[in-house]
């Protein structure tokens, strides 16, 4: 009896204590996104996400040895995500379009006279091509400025016609400078880097080609244009490229649920070079988003924002997947992706922690990103000064996934561990590794295989995706939050260097 009265005076005080009897705890965006953060962080893993790297590098091997946009080897990986994301439970669709395949062919450059040696050249995707056996013929340098080739006065000082031109990178872009030396009436192009590290580039689209173009090192141009100097240089010279229309997709899964006004998207390119497997380029980015989308399903958590994964197709032809994607989505759609975060090569073996500066705080190259952004880029640097891991900001240069979504102004963000940039005594101090060598050494080579994996920079990384999956998943405050303008966004925690070298992914086009 005494227990009854107990409990009916307590009654009273407890619907009292409750601002809205009967009904459940109002929903705390941000203690349930702290929540699932943590469990995905917890949850999500190097050492699960590279059995997808052996799923990747055994339909490489199975097929012409890479995984390119408009091959076997790339239909067959969109399969494999496709898969492991349907049986997972999400909504999961093809976005199929058709593009130019390039293949190369050829890639030789060879001093004939006077003293004989090879050449090392990359040829330019969307290159014409060379007769097969390629073409002998004379070396002739443009005159160095701030925009070597760029112009036809730059080609008025010689005769060009039936010559390879020696250009400079800088200035324009490579099909600018290709065009003027094909209106000089060059016969090629081979132009040298205006900084350490291969140069892979692009005219940007089959018709921009005027002449067959390729690539070399700063050392290597620079090597010709002094033997130039001392006297007649004559090359053999062939770029051939396959180039071929066909059909390719990207991958795209979203939450069944969640609010579609508060999208979140991250991205990875799933494609690879014609060259090798593709496995750090960009397996590693591909492979820590599906893992972490596959910890996300297997969560109890119900997202209250919709989350979006997409796994691009042709960004190695110049970003085409999201391109088309981006282009295909109405006003309202876009002005629903809140946010969108893009992880391209997260395992260089070589590698430096980057993250993609916002605010332009670093004040290198590009400037920021769309409003929101410099908060994206706050919100990771943060992950990673609590976990004690060094970081430094890398420039918005367009080079992958994220340039259409910035085109748009959507705010834009994520990381990487860098390509062909070479890593400076500063960087080898803070981040370990070897100076004077590439991030990736295996950059758009065969090499770039199951060896070519650092699991550190892999797990921190993937960690990275994890949190910003589980805290962009209910809450997005942090993107109105404002950015301390004392400490700023791209300066490096945790002993970053900073203001190191800027470096992207894909193929330049400048």
């Amino acid at each position: 009896m005494a227990v009854v009265a107990a409990t009916a005076l307590a009654t009273p005080l407890l619907l009292a204590a409750s601002p809205h009897p009967g009904r459940p705890a109002p929903h705390d965006p941000g203690k349930e996104a702290a929540k699932l953060s943590r469990e995905l962080v917890r949850n999500a893993s190097a050492r699960d996400a590279y059995k997808h790297l052996q799923q990747f590098q055994a339909i490489a091997d199975s097929t012409e040895g890479h995984r390119a946009a408009g091959s076997l080897g790339h239909d067959a990986s969109a399969a494999y995500v496709y898969r492991q994301l349907q049986r997972a439970g999400y909504k999961v669709s093809y976005e199929n379009f058709r593009f130019t395949y390039t293949e190369t062919l050829a890639e030789k450059l060879a001093v004939v006279s006077p003293t004989p040696r090879d050449v090392t050249i990359k040829a330019m995707t969307y290159t014409p091509s060379t007769k097969e056996g390629g073409v002998t013929a004379q070396l002739v340098a443009v005159p160095v400025d701030e925009t070597t080739g760029c112009e036809a006065t730059d080609y008025a000082a010689a005769d060009f016609t039936g010559k390879i031109a020696l250009i400079k990178r800088g200035g324009c872009s490579f099909a600018e400078k290709q065009a003027a030396a094909a209106d000089a009436g060059a016969a090629g192009a081979a132009v040298y880097n205006n900084t350490e590290g291969a140069l892979s580039g692009t005219l940007g689209e089959v018709a921009a080609g005027r002449i067959p173009t390729g690539g070399l090192t700063q050392e290597e141009g620079e090597k010709l244009a002094a033997d130039l100097a001392a006297g007649e240089v004559t090359v053999s010279f062939e770029i051939r490229e396959l180039q071929e229309d066909r059909p390719t997709r990207n991958v795209i899964a979203e939450t069944p649920g969640g609010n579609a006004a508060k999208t979140v998207m991250l991205g990875a390119h799933l494609d690879s070079v014609t060259e090798g497997p593709g496995i750090n380029d960009n397996g590693s980015g591909s492979a820590g988003l599906l893992d972490v989308a596959l910890k996300l399903a297997k969560s109890k958590s119900k997202p209250a924002n919709k989350v979006r994964f997409a796994w691009w197709s042709a960004e190695e032809n110049g970003l085409i997947g999201s391109e088309k994607y981006v282009a295909a989505l109405s006003e309202k759609q876009r002005e629903q992706i809140k946010l969108y975060l893009n992880f391209d090569m997260i395992a260089s073996p070589n590698g430096v922690q980057f993250v993609f500066d916002g605010d332009n705080s670093d004040e290198v190259g590009e400037g920021p990103g769309p409003e929101g952004s410099a908060q994206l880029e706050r919100d990771i640097n943060e992950f990673l000064d609590g976990k004690g891991k060094p970081h430094e900001g890398t420039d918005f240069t367009g080079r992958s996934d994220y340039g259409p979504f910035i085109e748009v102004g959507i705010p834009s963000g994520g990381t990487d561990t860098g390509a062909e940039g070479i890593k400076t005594a500063a960087q080898a101090e803070v981040f370990g590794g070897e100076a004077g060598i590439a991030y990736d050494p295996c950059y758009h080579s065969a090499c770039d295989d199951l060896d070519n994996i650092d699991m550190g920079h892999f797990d921190t990384n993937i960690d990275v995706i994890a949190n910003a999956v589980g805290t962009y998943a209910h809450d997005l405050r942090s993107l109105t939050r404002p950015v301390d303008p004392d400490t700023g966004t791209g300066t490096p925690g945790s002993g970053g260097s900073g203001g190191g070298l800027r470096e992207g992914h894909g193929r330049v086009t400048e």
